[in-house]
């Protein structure tokens, strides 16, 4: 945005024109949202081609999306240094919100922050996650995403398989009771 103001004329001389003062202002800068992860949080997000079956927070790269892995029961994240995945945001809080996994689900919870935690445009205290949905924290956008595990035969399913021991000690899969294979 750029701001002109003429200034009076000066009393030296009529014929030259008036001088103009010429403000410029910067545009509210938008940086790659993977910018503002933290180095130990960055260094450890893969691009979707790679990444494993399980649950992610994407983030928009330099190039294409990573994706944060959610590998723990409890996910804490804010800007604090005892985050499990930090964000190098003003406007996220030290401690702003927690993903709660459990069995086939994961939750959002904000924890008091400042600036809120937005599910799909919605400030919210407590949201189920569904794979898609867009989470926001302070100014740092992510989507929730879902990579589901491949059954044998090539089908999908977000239920993970059962295993158990042969007695030769080898691991064999077991498909859930009440499930064909």
């Amino acid at each position: 945005m750029t701001i002109q103001a003429q200034l009076p004329d000066s009393p030296q001389s009529q014929e030259s024109p008036s001088p103009t003062l010429r403000i410029e202002l910067a545009q509210p800068s938008h940086q790659v949202a993977s910018r503002l992860l933290d180095h130990r949080t960055r260094a450890g997000a893969l691009p979707h081609s790679v990444a494993p079956p399980g649950r992610y927070l994407a983030v928009a790269g330099d190039r294409a999306p990573l994706l944060v892995a959610l590998d723990r029961p409890i996910t804490h994240i804010g800007r604090g240094p005892l985050a499990d995945l930090r964000l190098e945001d003003p406007h996220v809080s030290r401690r702003h919100a927690i993903i709660a996994q459990r069995a086939g689900s994961a939750r959002v919870l904000d924890d008091r922050s400042a600036n809120g935690t937005f599910v799909n445009d919605g400030r919210v205290t407590v949201a189920d996650l569904h794979d898609g949905d867009v989470v926001r924290f302070g100014a740092v956008t992510m989507r929730y995403v879902e990579i589901p595990w491949e059954r044998p035969g090539g089908r999908s399913d977000s239920e993970t398989l059962r295993f158990s021991r042969h007695p030769a000690g080898r691991l064999s899969g077991q498909t859930p009771p009440g499930q064909a294979a």
